[in-house]
């Protein structure tokens, strides 16, 4: 229980709905981007510059972790932020085993019913039903990872280590991002990561390299953004972002196009390739942060298209991320599954996937709709000492 200063330094806390909005977005990007071959899945980032919805996620995640617990650690109340961050690290790891645990029960059952050997192989799950004594204990350590459960492990590792980095960055906040960059840097040379398995594999999302960008989201949420002000307002700095933008535009439409391939030297496509997303390379870091710069600057956190009822249900969505995003992993499999058993081809599978994406969307603001309906119903406690009096005892609205 947070004591009352702790509780009037989170109660001045004001929500700020653009990471809401953005969270929303992202969730629905993600959820795209796991069908394979869907046609919607153009209207996500990654189709259009280097970075994706992994950015989005893992800048707000640590942007709010400084924005909300920075000032309590900062009131001396480190203990009961330590408490409460650990508490939501619980939370995402029980989170993350049910959803291993429903998502490969999901993916045996198909394989069973439709004898279609695919999805094993397709999502990493083939060596977890051979021998589930072994995989379910690497499971639980987070060393094994089907297809598309990689980025709540990431969380979940930085979110653990943040309670000691935030109270760093509360009194040495340069300094601890420094030390940030530094272990960046460190695993881009020395190939630092986590053992995953099998033998010889590791974290698809590198926690070493993607705390560079979780804690320096949690610099700015501490009063760093502040720092930036005369970087967010500069015209030449706002040109770079732009003109770097395009050019992650141009690389990206070289993919599909050959025309525009044979446009880019072949020193650059040396200087570029790879675009590395496990080291979370510096091409997707430099993408999304002029992307970020440009929505502070253009975007401000009072704006009123906020309020607008179009943009509703995407807030609805990023204000319920955790269960929306293990939801939508559910969804995604569903979608795949039923493009590959009933989608043949030509128009018939160009409207199966508009269907299947459009209706998953809809699943997914009506489950946040539920769930933010569901948070509004009062709770009710009864006092069991007055029930023994034959006293009416039932209390609403209390927490």
């Amino acid at each position: 229980m947070l004591n009352q200063d702790t509780a009037s330094l989170s109660h001045r806390v004001e929500r700020d709905l653009r990471l809401d909005l953005f969270r929303g977005i992202g969730l629905w990007m993600i959820f795209l981007d796991h069908i394979p071959d869907d046609v919607v899945a153009w209207l996500t980032l990654k189709n259009y510059g280097f970075s994706d919805a992994a950015e989005f996620f893992v800048f707000i995640s640590g942007y709010l972790a400084g924005f909300i617990y920075g000032p309590i650690i900062r009131g001396g109340q480190f203990i009961s932020a330590t408490k409460r961050l650990l508490t939501r690290v619980w939370q995402m790891y029980i989170a993350h085993i049910m959803l291993f645990l429903l998502f490969t029960a999901q993916i045996s059952r198909t394989v069973r019913r439709f004898d279609n050997p695919m999805y094993t192989d397709e999502f990493n799950v083939h060596t977890f039903l051979e021998h589930p004594d072994i995989l379910i204990g690497q499971a639980l350590t987070l060393r094994y990872k089907p297809v598309d459960l990689d980025v709540l492990p990431l969380y979940i590792s930085l979110l653990a280590i943040s309670p000691l980095i935030l109270w760093c960055m509360v009194r040495r906040p340069n300094w601890t991002l420094l030390g940030s960059i530094l272990v960046y840097i460190g695993a881009r040379v020395f190939d630092w990561n986590l053992a995953s398995y099998p033998p010889g594999t590791h974290w698809y999302f590198n926690p070493f390299a993607w705390q560079l960008l979780f804690f320096f989201a949690a610099w700015c949420g501490v009063g760093g953004v502040a720092k930036l002000q005369g970087l967010i307002h500069s015209r030449v700095a706002q040109a770079i972002a732009v003109a770097w933008m395009a050019f992650a535009l141009l690389i990206v439409m070289s993919w599909h196009s050959s025309f525009l391939e044979s446009l880019i030297p072949k020193w650059m496509v040396k200087v570029l390739y790879p675009i590395d997303k496990t080291d979370l390379d510096m091409l997707r870091l430099t993408h999304f942060l002029a992307l970020a710069l440009l929505v502070v600057r253009y975007f401000p956190r009072r704006s009123e298209i906020l309020a607008s009822k179009w943009l509703r249900p995407m807030v609805l969505c990023g204000q319920h991320s955790l269960p929306l995003f293990c939801f939508g992993v559910f969804l995604s499999f569903a979608a795949h599954w039923i493009l590959v058993q009933h989608a043949q081809g030509g128009l018939r599978a160009l409207w199966m996937q508009l269907f299947v994406s459009v209706g998953g969307i809809l699943i997914m603001i009506g489950l946040a709709w539920l769930l933010d309906r569901a948070q509004k119903v009062p709770d009710l406690f009864v006092d069991v000492t007055e029930i023994k009096e034959g006293r009416p005892a039932v209390e609403a609205g209390k927490a």
